[in-house]
């Protein structure tokens, strides 16, 4: 893992300059405001009041982005949550992208969900819920059975993070996860800063150290529909993946360690397709995430050009994402339900958003053909993803 973390790092300097803060450091807060009123807009942000709570003795707040077309972001220091996006889309009419709750409550109602949570200390599943690491055994709690899923019982998703916000674009969340945390070994430091750009991008950048050997891989978890929450099927949206091949899952949709090709599969998004075109084939993949919830392998992973691209049927918005990671896991939702009632009073319903996890693979700990995901004390951790939006033109 040494040289995946190192060889980035004359790259992002830049974006890790800020310093960490930890403890409970009270939240430097940009005067904002909380709603949308502007004539293009039907789009609400959340009452800050449904944020102002105290969970395990420190307070939650909500925050908002604001970058100079009137795009806005909010958030949230529970579990550095991404909570809404507004972006114009081919009318000009801001839309919300991003599927979030309205209040602190509901997030903690529907953790399992992990809608635009920080996910942490390891992203993905884990298999049976242990891994070895130095020739010694850790074992995690099973949250996906008979698996780790997203950190176990407690992950970065449910627990209060510092926050500073450090102008009306940017946010820097931090947060230290104590040895043996969840099973996991070495205090883990980590700094997750959320920048909206003037270029309508959401850049999120990733920086963590450990005091101990371990295995770290952050991720962001946020569901997406083009048309905006609650707005239909994310069935029609069109997707192109830079990725030749991905990583099959057996029943458990652990990976069974193969790099398969997606060339005359149902996964083969290397032209534009929808997302629906060939998710109910008769595949034996498909069959196994229950749709698409699989780890493509990125054919280059860098910032200087998208590593994948979802445009929304209705709202021409166009999505695309640059990452550092070598893996990208599409989730097509198939496991909402339409139970939670989500910001704007309209509920998740069956497949209404998708999730694009950058990340290292799923299982790495335990499959070494796969790329590492240990970090070592002296070593930086240093990964970025951006989100950026468009018009379809």
């Amino acid at each position: 893992m040494n040289t995946i973390f190192n060889s980035f790092s004359a790259i992002f300097l830049p974006v890790c300059i800020l310093s960490l803060t930890t403890g409970n450091q009270p939240a430097k807060k940009i005067s904002t405001t909380p709603t949308m009123t502007d004539s293009i807009s039907s789009v609400t942000l959340p009452r800050p009041s449904g944020f102002e709570k105290t969970i395990d003795g420190k307070p939650t707040h909500l925050y908002v982005l604001k970058n100079k077309h009137g795009v806005q972001a909010a958030l949230t220091n529970y579990g550095a949550h991404l909570i809404s996006l507004a972006v114009p889309d081919k009318t000009g009419k801001l839309v919300d992208v991003v599927i979030g709750f309205g209040d602190i409550d509901a997030y903690k109602k529907a953790a399992s969900a992990f809608y635009g949570a920080t996910i942490g200390r390891y992203g993905n599943r884990i298999a049976k819920g242990h891994f070895e690491l130095e020739g010694k055994r850790y074992d995690l709690f099973i949250n996906n059975r008979p698996n780790t899923l997203h950190g176990g019982k407690k992950g970065f998703s449910a627990v209060v993070w510092d926050a500073k916000q450090v102008n009306h674009q940017t946010i820097t969340f931090t947060y230290l996860a104590k040895d043996m945390e969840e099973g996991y070994p070495g205090n883990l430091l980590c700094k997750v800063t959320y920048e909206l750009t003037d270029d309508n991008a959401v850049k999120i950048s990733y920086k963590a150290t450990t005091d101990k050997p371990t295995i770290v891989n952050l991720t962001n978890h946020s569901y997406f529909n083009l048309n905006g929450i609650g707005n239909g099927t994310i069935l029609n949206h069109t997707l192109e993946f830079k990725a030749a091949n991905y990583t099959p899952i057996d029943a458990t949709s652990i990976p069974t360690g193969a790099i398969t090709p997606v060339a005359g599969t149902p996964f083969d998004f290397t032209k534009p397709a929808t997302i629906g075109s060939r998710i109910n084939d008769n595949d034996a993949q498909l069959k196994n995430g229950k749709g698409y919830d699989h780890n493509f392998v990125l054919d280059k992973h860098h910032i200087t050009a998208p590593v994948a691209t979802v445009v929304g049927d209705k709202s021409g918005i166009k999505m695309e994402i640059f990452t550092t990671e070598p893996g990208l896991q599409f989730y097509s939702g198939n496991f909402m339900t339409g139970g939670n009632t989500m910001l704007g009073g309209k509920t998740d319903g069956y497949r209404t958003g998708f999730a694009m996890e950058t990340q290292h693979f799923p299982d790495s700990p335990n499959q070494p053909q796969f790329p590492s995901t240990v970090l070592k004390p002296g070593e930086v951790y240093r990964t970025v993803t951006i989100y950026k939006f468009s018009v379809q033109k």
